[in-house]
């Protein structure tokens, strides 16, 4: 039966999804990043790049804080980059007065959307304080804590992590994506799109507000997951069975994308193939391909073939 409910929920949707189009129509050949940025908007939660420079990590990133009508942040990370860079300042003022408060103008606790480029280039004086806001969605500096207003935070980098306590960050992006150069055969429509976007003849494009992706994200608790978990169940001890580390903190995590793929398909019950998220929770780049042939098994068993999301047919 269609409700008032159900048109607001679709219109809602439809408004993310649309901003979703515009950046598939901008970068060609990046539709895997551009609907995992979708899921982990709907999701809340992290998504970490991983690509040699020039293939468009930032730029997807700074589009797609174009299109959403709320503050962003950026920054790219040295060895040398200290706390003040991203969580600003202490407030002289305060400080006069004997208050340690920090001046987070512009800076990342009052961001919707946080880019860290070469996040892997974290100095021990900013790492616990990142594990704190990439984990939690908290800011705590000294007696300060508050919640930061976050729908996602992504990174880049063009390697992986090497030593444990890096390996502590890229652990808080739950989904993990290889960004390269497209195939040379779309290249034509590459330099079309890329040449379109340099001269800014964009025209009239779709925005969504920050409030609307909040109201989405709430909706995702209301994903019926029942039918799917035993399947998702079953999927989870075959990928630890192949060495992929799944701990139950993550496999608790991962339902929120699962729910989040349904939810932009205008579902509110999950379906097998909404487990397509699982292919992108690698560790290592030899994990990919074991990992995508595991989750392809179930995907492809899924005969609801008109309710599926794109992404669960294209491997």
């Amino acid at each position: 039966m269609i409700t008032t409910e159900n048109i607001k929920t679709e219109s809602l949707i439809d408004s993310l999804n649309a901003i979703l189009n515009e950046l598939k129509e901008t970068f060609v050949g990046k539709d895997d990043i551009i609907d995992l940025m979708g899921i982990c908007l709907v999701g809340r939660e992290n998504l970490f790049l991983l690509g040699p420079p020039g293939t468009a990590k930032s730029a997807l990133v700074r589009e797609l804080a174009k299109l959403i009508e709320g503050k962003s942040f950026e920054y790219l990370l040295t060895r040398f980059t200290e706390p003040n860079e991203l969580f600003g300042p202490f407030d002289i003022r305060r400080l006069r007065e004997g208050d340690l408060v920090t001046n987070t103008e512009g800076m990342l606790p009052e961001a919707s959307l946080i880019f860290l480029d070469e996040l892997l280039n974290a100095n021990s004086a900013i790492l616990n304080s990142l594990l704190m806001v990439l984990n939690e969605k908290i800011f705590r500096r000294g007696r300060e804590t508050r919640n930061l207003p976050a729908l996602m935070i992504v990174s880049a980098s063009n390697h992986l992590p090497e030593d444990e306590a890096l390996q502590a960050l890229f652990d808080r992006f739950l989904m993990r994506v290889r960004c390269d150069n497209v195939d040379p055969q779309h290249l034509n429509a590459v330099l079309h799109a890329g040449w379109k976007l340099e001269q800014k003849k964009t025209g009239t494009r779709p925005t969504v507000s920050v409030e609307i992706i909040q109201r989405i994200q709430a909706m995702t608790s209301d994903v019926d997951l029942e039918n799917i978990r035993p399947a998702y169940i079953d999927l989870v001890g075959k990928l630890r069975n192949a060495g992929v580390q799944v701990s139950d903190r993550r496999a608790v995590k991962l339902q929120r994308l699962i729910a989040a793929s349904a939810l932009l398909c205008k579902r509110k019950q999950a379906i097998r193939s909404d487990l397509w998220v699982m292919r992108y929770i690698w560790d290592t780049e030899e994990q990919r391909e074991v990992i995508a042939g595991i989750v392809n098994g179930v995907v492809e068993s899924d005969e609801e073939k008109m309710q599926q999301h794109p992404r669960a047919l294209n491997s």
